[in-house]
């Protein structure tokens, strides 16, 4: 995780302290801000939420992408093969699965859709219909080393601390992670096939993830010293409170109001009468 005393590091040295590194979310929302206009981020935001692999989101064709019901249906991939690309069936067969979209996530993807649209006309019989969801700018497969290597310089330019393309979907499981998802939902949007897969890579990535499985771990033991230490700060509160009632009381029992209001009240007087002295 790249943590603020990681950060200063890398800054004085340029290294990396692990080469697999995960962006804080405000790190990961600082990125999708500055690749905003980019032409492919709507990739970019579906890899960061939702976690696709490179190859499943550049092979992530539109008739397995349902809009209207919020999902889509993970059941191909484009590979490298040497620097050829190929399409495949997923990585493996928990691979092959349903991953349900946010409302934000479908709204981008709406927009990428409209934009394709508008580039499909002005490109006219030269477009390649693939099909796909992401494409270059003529209709074709995308490259998935130029997708990685477009990343990488999108993410230099930024400034941010670097990961690797692979790195922004362990991203997406820890933002998973940190809302309090379930473990299994987690694994079955990622593809893993085993929990103890997606527990062992990411349960330990985010601290404050584990500090709520601490915390709500020690509110289930019923310590006496901490209900007796809750007991009189309780105790104390309520005398401090009875305390200042009384006071209060008190002040009002002298029948005097306090000096502002005296004030006031004597300038009052001494105006009215002023008006009521006889002109000589």
């Amino acid at each position: 995780m790249w943590t603020d005393e990681r950060v200063a590091k890398w800054e004085q040295t340029g290294e990396k302290p692990s080469p697999v590194m995960v962006w804080t979310p405000q790190q990961t929302g600082a990125f999708l801000d500055f690749v905003a206009e980019n032409r492919l981020y709507a990739m970019w935001h579906l890899i960061a939420f939702r976690g696709l692999r490179r190859g499943e989101a550049c092979g992530q064709p539109w008739s397995e992408t349902n809009l209207d019901t919020h999902s889509l249906t993970v059941s191909s991939q484009l590979v490298q093969d040497g620097w050829e690309v190929e399409a495949s069936d997923p990585k493996t067969d928990s691979g092959s699965r349903v991953v349900a979209l946010d409302d934000d996530t479908v709204d981008v993807l709406k927009r990428h859709r409209e934009r394709q649209d508008k580039a499909r006309e002005e490109w006219g019989t030269a477009w390649f219909e693939t099909g796909h969801v992401f494409t270059q700018e003529d209709g074709s497969w995308l490259h998935p080393g130029k997708v990685t290597d477009l990343f990488e310089r999108l993410v230099a330019a930024s400034g941010l601390p670097p990961i690797r393309l692979h790195d922004l979907r362990h991203g997406a499981a820890t933002l998973m992670l940190a809302a309090d998802i379930d473990i299994k939902i987690v694994s079955d949007t990622l593809g893993h096939s085993d929990t103890r897969i997606t527990r062992d890579i990411y349960q330990s990535v985010l601290p404050h993830v584990g500090k709520s499985a601490a915390e709500a771990t020690a509110k289930l033991v019923p310590l006496q010293r901490k209900a007796e230490a809750e007991k009189a700060a309780r105790k104390a509160a309520k005398k401090e409170k009875a305390r200042k009632a009384a006071a209060k009381e008190a002040d009002a029992g002298k029948g005097g109001k306090p000096k502002k209001d005296k004030a006031k009240a004597q300038a009052k007087t001494t105006k009215k009468a002023t008006r009521r002295k006889p002109k000589k």
